[in-house]
C-alpha cells in the first residue's frame, strides 16, 4: 500500500483538530453547521490515546471487538462485561473524546429493566458518553425507556450485524423503495423516542440524505455515503490489518504488513542472540559475593 495516501490526508482541517472536550453539544453544533466529523472503532486505552492525539472527536467501542479482539466470526459473541471494561479503558485513554459503547447481543433485548440497567452500566462503569443499539421501529418503546432513564442513546438503523443469522450474513439495507421508506420512518420514530444520534449502516446515499432531511439530530454513516454528518469505520480495516475490508473502508495504510515485518525482525534478533547490552547490573561487589 502506497503510504502517500496517508500523507495526503489533512486532519488539521477537521473541526475536531482543535484541542477541546467533545460533547454531544459539540457534535450537534457541527452537524447543524455541516462540518463533517470522523469516528473510528477503538478497543484499548493505548490506541485511544494515539487517536486522541490525532484529534479524533468520536470513538466507538464496537461489538466488532468480538471479531477484532476475540477472533470470532460474528459480533454476537461480544460479552457485556467485556465491552464495558473495554469502553472504560478507551475513555481513560481519551478522556476528551466522545466515546460510544456498543450494547451487545441480548444486553437489551430480553426485557426493559435489564436493558436500562445494562445501558446505565456503560455510563457508570464504562464511563461512556452514549450507548448504541441496533434497532428498528418495533423497538421504539424499549429505546424510549432507555432514553427516559437519562441515557444518551444512538439508534443503529439499516444493516444490523447482530441480525446476520436471520439474513445468512451481512447485507445492505434500504435498496428498495419500501425498505428505504421504512428506514426513514424508523429514524423519525427514534428521534421522537429520544435518540441523541442515529447511525446508518450500509444504505444507499438517497436513504441517508432522506434521513438527514427528516431528522434534526446528528447522523453517523457506516458505508452510508457522504450525506451523513459523521463517518465511522473499523480501524483495523483502515490500517490494513484484516484479510477483507468492506468497499467503504479500504486500507489507508499497511500497518498489518509493518507488524508482520516487526515480528520477523524480533524473531531474527532472538535467534541471533542479538539483544544489545543488558541494562541490569549487580551492585558493586555483589557479583563476587554471589559467585562465592
Amino acid at each position: 500500500m502506497n503510504k502517500q495516501t496517508t500523507i495526503e490526508t489533512k486532519p488539521v482541517e477537521a473541526p475536531n483538530s482543535k484541542a477541546q472536550k467533545v460533547t454531544l453539544r459539540t457534535l450537534q453544533k457541527w452537524s447543524k453547521t455541516k462540518e463533517k466529523w470522523a469516528c473510528l472503532t477503538c478497543y484499548d486505552a493505548t490506541t485511544a490515546k494515539l487517536m486522541a492525539k490525532a484529534g479524533i472527536p468520536t470513538l466507538l467501542v464496537g461489538d466488532t471487538a468480538a471479531e477484532m479482539i476475540l477472533g470470532f466470526d460474528s459480533t454476537i459473541h461480544a460479552p457485556l462485561d467485556f465491552l464495558i471494561t473495554l469502553t472504560a479503558g478507551v475513555k481513560r485513554g481519551a478522556p476528551d473524546v466522545f466515546v460510544m459503547g456498543d450494547m451487545p447481543f441480548l444486553s437489551y433485548q430480553v426485557d426493559e429493566a435489564s436493558a436500562i440497567e445494562n445501558a446505565g452500566r456503560f455510563l457508570t462503569e464504562g464511563c461512556a458518553d452514549a450507548v448504541k443499539l441496533e434497532v428498528d421501529g418495533t423497538w421504539t418503546k424499549r429505546f424510549e425507556a432507555i432514553c427516559n432513564a437519562g441515557i444518551a442513546a444512538v439508534a443503529h438503523l439499516g444493516s444490523k450485524p447482530q441480525h446476520a443469522k436471520q439474513t445468512g450474513g451481512y447485507v445492505s439495507a434500504g435498496r428498495t423503495a419500501e425498505e428505504a421508506k421504512a428506514i426513514v420512518k424508523d429514524a423519525v420514530a427514534m428521534e421522537l423516542a429520544g435518540a441523541s444520534m442515529l447511525l446508518l449502516e450500509a444504505v444507499p446515499e438517497e436513504v441517508s440524505q432522506a434521513v438527514v432531511d427528516a431528522t434534526s439530530i446528528p447522523v453517523i454513516g457506516c458505508g452510508a455515503g457522504t450525506a451523513c454528518h459523521g463517518q465511522v469505520v473499523v480501524t483495523q480495516d483502515l490500517a490494513g490489518m484484516t484479510d477483507w475490508q468492506p468497499s467503504f473502508a479500504q486500507p489507508l495504510d499497511s500497518i498489518g504488513d509493518s507488524l508482520v515485518s516487526l515480528t520477523e525482525t524480533w524473531m531474527n534478533k532472538v535467534a541471533q542472540n542479538n539483544l544489545g547490552a543488558h541494562p541490569y547490573k549487580m551492585k558493586d561487589g555483589e557479583d563476587i559475593r554471589f559467585a562465592n
